[in-house]
C-alpha cells in the first residue's frame, strides 16, 4: 500500500507557485520556528542557523515549482534545511572519521539509557559534543533519519554513521555523569 500525504497547506503552496508574497510569508510564519530548531541542532550556532533558515526558505520559494507533492511541504522544506545545515558544517570543514574496517564494541545495555535526565541538561550536553558526533546524533535521534540516510546525507559509510552515533552516546553519557546528572535520580 502506497503512503498518501495530505498537506494541509497545499493551498498556500499553490498560491506561492503563482507568486503570492502573502502566501510565502504565511508559510514562513508556519515553519520558521521548527526549521530554525532543526538547523540549530545541527550547526550548533544561532547566527548560522538563522542564515541556514533564510537560505532554505529562499531556495524553497525559488524552487517551489519543483515541489511534486509526494510528501508534505514541511518535510520537503526540512530536507532542504538538513542539507543546507550539513553544507554549512562542511564549510567549517567538519571531519567525520571514517571507521571502515574498525571493529566496534556492542552498545551498552539499555539500563543506562533508560535513566531520565532533565531536558536542559541533555540539551546543554548535546551542544557540547564535537560537530561530527552532534550531527549524527541529531539526525538519528531528533530528526529520525536511519544510518543509510545519514550516510547518504553526510557522504560517509553506514559503519561510520553507526560508530559516530555510538561514540556520541558514550560521550554524552560521560558529559552528563561528570555534571552529576545521575545523582538526582
Amino acid at each position: 500500500m502506497e503512503a498518501v500525504y495530505i498537506d494541509k497547506n497545499i493551498d498556500l503552496v499553490n498560491a506561492c507557485r503563482k507568486g503570492s508574497r502573502a502566501a510565502q510569508f504565511e508559510l514562513y510564519k508556519l515553519y520558521e520556528r521548527a526549521m530554525y530548531s532543526a538547523a540549530l541542532r545541527i550547526v550548533n550556532h544561532e547566527a548560522e542557523a538563522e542564515d541556514v533558515v533564510q537560505e532554505a526558505f529562499l531556495d524553497a520559494f525559488l524552487r517551489i515549482g519543483d515541489f511534486r507533492g509526494d510528501t508534505t511541504f514541511g518535510l520537503w522544506l526540512k530536507q532542504i534545511i538538513v542539507n543546507k545545515s550539513i553544507n554549512c558544517l562542511r564549510k567549517r570543514r567538519v571531519e567525520f572519521t571514517n571507521l571502515d574496517g574498525v571493529e566496534i564494541a556492542a552498545e551498552e545495555s539499555a539500563d543506562q539509557e533508560d535513566l531520565q535526565w532533565r531536558v536542559e541538561e541533555v540539551k546543554a550536553a548535546v551542544k557540547g559534543l564535537a560537530d561530527g558526533y552532534r550531527v549524527v546524533l541529531t539526525l538519528y535521534l531528533f530528526e529520525g533519519y536511519d544510518h543509510e540516510e545519514i550516510s547518504h546525507i553526510l557522504k560517509i559509510s553506514e559503519v561510520t554513521s553507526r560508530s559516530q552515533l555510538m561514540r556520541a552516546k558514550t560521550k554524552l553519557r560521560n558529559i552528563l555523569e561528570k555534571r552529576g546528572a545521575r545523582d538526582e535520580y
